[in-house]
């Protein structure tokens, strides 16, 4: 069932954004991997709003259902967001982590503009849906949950919120997924050689707080690419450019009371766990227009 439902959101993740499959050959191409399957996955990403009956309280029963655990908040006053994460029920599935808009701490213009489009969704879509059914789920994650905005109302949340006009167009749409990079061969596996790599095959590095994001501990080292620009349809059929999505890239460093362990004997478990809120807040630019607009 997990499974499943992991595999329908990257499959389309895949084809809605071009860095994945570029990254994926270029790892291809200098032998770092054989095939796709060779990454292990860090994290998935989700945005939503919050508001009655949708936001982290609504999403989040798809992976508690499926035997993921609540773990850590974080919060962003600057951004005005909330995030958790959650932990796989085994370790071959990615942690998840999902962020959610105050949208309460936004002005009363931009609070307008969100309910008129959520405000159409009546009660919680995911009470509705049969948590054992993969497909339904499946559908669910690439649904529109409100009809398409007009640009006027997302240029005008862009001016208060590049988040909130991002999930407004956007929806429940996966945000990222993450390559371990402490996994891939020597030469490769830490973020300052894997960065070098992605900047040697063209890739443009979100540089918010510097290119590589770094825990207060030292334990947690994250980069991301810039996302792309792709052409929205807004309501009316009229057309802008807007962010999509992006890759992001994780280096999770042995814990120091596992550190006599051999190389081939380390585990997930014996890595940095969890999230970092320094970090989070600058791969979240990562759609914001002051890195767009460096890479276009």
């Amino acid at each position: 069932m997990l499974q499943a439902v992991l595999a329908g959101l990257m499959e389309r993740y895949q084809q809605r954004v071009p860095d994945v499959a570029a990254v994926i050959n270029a790892m291809i191409q200098e032998g770092i991997i054989q095939q796709t399957s060779d990454i292990e996955n860090d994290h998935i990403a989700f945005r939503t709003m919050g508001v009655p009956l949708l936001g982290v309280q609504s999403l989040e029963k798809i992976f508690l259902h499926n035997g993921y655990k609540k773990m850590d908040h974080y919060h962003f006053p600057a951004k005005k967001l909330d995030a958790w994460w959650y932990a796989p029920p085994a370790p071959q599935y990615p942690r998840i982590f999902i962020s959610e808009l105050r949208v309460e701490a936004l002005s009363a213009a931009a609070q307008a503009v969100i309910h008129r489009y959520t405000d159409e969704v009546k009660t919680d879509p995911v009470d509705a849906l049969n948590l054992d059914d993969s497909d339904a789920v499946d559908a669910f994650l690439h649904s529109a949950l409100w009809r398409t905005p007009t640009l006027a109302d997302y240029q005008l949340l862009a001016a208060e919120s590049e988040y909130a006009a991002w999930v407004i167009y956007n929806r429940y749409y996966l945000n990222h997924f993450t390559v371990s990079v402490h996994n891939l061969p020597p030469g490769y596996n830490t973020i300052e050689t894997f960065n070098r790599f992605l900047e040697h095959h063209g890739f443009h590095l979100n540089d918010a707080g510097g290119k590589i994001k770094t825990s207060a501990d030292g334990g947690l080292l994250q980069s991301a690419t810039v996302a792309r620009m792709l052409t929205a349809t807004f309501a009316g059929g009229e057309t802008y450019p807007i962010a999509g999505s992006y890759v992001e890239f994780a280096e999770r460093k042995v814990l120091p009371e596992y550190a006599h362990l051999p190389a081939e004997d380390i585990k997930r478990e014996h890595r940095r766990e969890g999230f970092e809120a320094g970090n989070a807040d600058k791969i979240f630019e990562s759609t914001y227009s002051t890195q767009t607009k460096k890479s276009s």
